[in-house]
């Protein structure tokens, strides 16, 4: 009986012994489930990178199935319209004219908006197995977005950038949502 122990524990440590001397350029690379799912879906969205750089820079869409991939889309997209309200304010307390000072009203309103109607009741429907409420909502902030857009247009006012990101995101958050449907 010592022998046969002897030699499966002979064989094991040639067996780890190979194992650890083989180069790490002989040894295939895959890309985890994850990878791919993230890829694929980011694939069916209007805006690959945003996507891509908007899930892969959070650490939970690695195990994240669709949905989850859906929910923290909804969080960029909270994240993103707090930092246009932040801007929209930050605006208002310089503006100069009437117009502009309405402009920014206006936006701050519709901000305003996506963050206590569209972004809850997008997560809740998530939650609760009901996409196309979530579909709706991230729909409703990229509509949001785009309108506040027009509203500052030749009016000398700089949320261009803060209302891009905002109307990307949701797009990008809508179609994902679409898979689940």
């Amino acid at each position: 009986m010592t022998t046969l122990n002897s030699l499966i524990l002979i064989f094991c440590l040639q067996a780890v012994l190979v194992m650890i001397s083989i180069p790490s350029s002989h040894c295939r690379t895959f890309k985890p489930r994850n990878e791919n799912l993230i890829e694929s879906t980011c694939k069916k969205t209007p805006n690959y990178n945003v996507c891509i750089q908007s899930l892969k820079s959070n650490p939970g869409s690695s195990s994240a199935d669709v949905r989850g991939l859906a929910l923290i889309m909804v969080n960029v997209m909270k994240a993103k319209a707090n930092d246009a309200l932040n801007k929209t304010h930050e605006l208002q307390r310089v503006a100069t004219g009437h117009k502009q000072k309405e402009a920014l009203s206006s936006c701050a309103s519709k901000y305003n908006a996506i963050l206590v109607a569209d972004i809850p009741s997008a997560t809740e429907a998530l939650l609760k197995g009901d996409p196309k409420f979530a579909e709706d909502g991230a729909n409703d902030a990229a509509n949001e977005a785009t309108y506040c857009e027009n509203d500052c247009r030749g009016i000398n006012l700089s949320l261009t950038k803060w209302n891009n990101a905002m109307h990307d995101v949701a797009a990008v958050t809508a179609a994902i949502v679409r898979n689940l449907l």
